[in-house]
C-alpha cells in the first residue's frame, strides 16, 4: 500500500469509493463531490500495488491554526487492514504545527460510531468534551438558510 497526495479525481473512482460506504450526500452529485475534493486543502489516497483505490482522506485547513479532517473513507472490502490508520498517521505530522487537528464522526451510540470512536481513540484522539470543547452544527435542510438562485 502506498499513500500519495492527489490533485485530480476520476469521477467514477470517487463515486465507487464513496458509494461503497453509503455516503449518499456525496454520491448524489459526483461533479460536486469532485469539486469539493479539488477545493480541499489536501487529499491523500491509499492505493495497492496495482493502483486500486483503497481509501481517501481529505482536509480543510488554514495550515496555521486548524486542520479539520473532513473525510476518512475506506472501501469496506479493505477495512481492518490498516488503511484508515495509514491515512490518519500520514496527516498527523503534516499538521502537527496546527493548534487544532479535529474531525467529527457518528455518535458513539450508533454501531458505526462505536467502531469509529474506538478507531480514533486508538490513534490518540479525545472527544471534544474531553478536550473541554463543544461542537455545534446547524440542522440539515433549514428553510431559513436557503439562498435563492441568482
Amino acid at each position: 500500500m502506498f499513500i500519495a497526495k492527489e490533485e485530480s479525481f476520476d469521477p467514477e473512482e470517487m463515486l465507487t469509493l464513496y458509494d461503497s460506504v453509503g455516503w449518499e450526500g456525496y454520491t448524489r452529485d459526483v461533479d460536486k463531490l469532485c469539486r469539493g475534493l479539488l477545493n480541499s486543502h489536501l487529499v491523500i489516497t491509499a492505493r495497492d500495488g496495482s493502483g486500486t483505490l483503497l481509501g481517501l482522506a481529505r482536509t480543510v485547513s488554514d495550515d496555521e491554526h486548524i486542520c479539520y479532517v473532513q473525510d476518512v473513507v475506506v472501501n469496506p472490502a479493505f477495512h481492518r487492514q490498516g488503511v484508515g490508520r495509514a491515512l490518519i498517521e500520514d496527516l498527523m505530522p503534516r499538521y502537527s504545527h496546527c493548534r487544532f487537528f479535529l474531525l467529527s464522526t457518528d455518535h458513539e451510540a450508533s454501531p458505526e460510531g462505536k467502531r469509529n470512536h474506538a478507531f480514533y481513540r486508538s490513534l490518540g484522539f479525545l472527544s471534544y468534551e474531553e478536550k473541554e470543547m463543544a461542537g455545534f452544527g446547524l440542522p440539515r435542510n433549514r428553510p431559513d438558510l436557503r439562498v435563492a438562485a441568482p
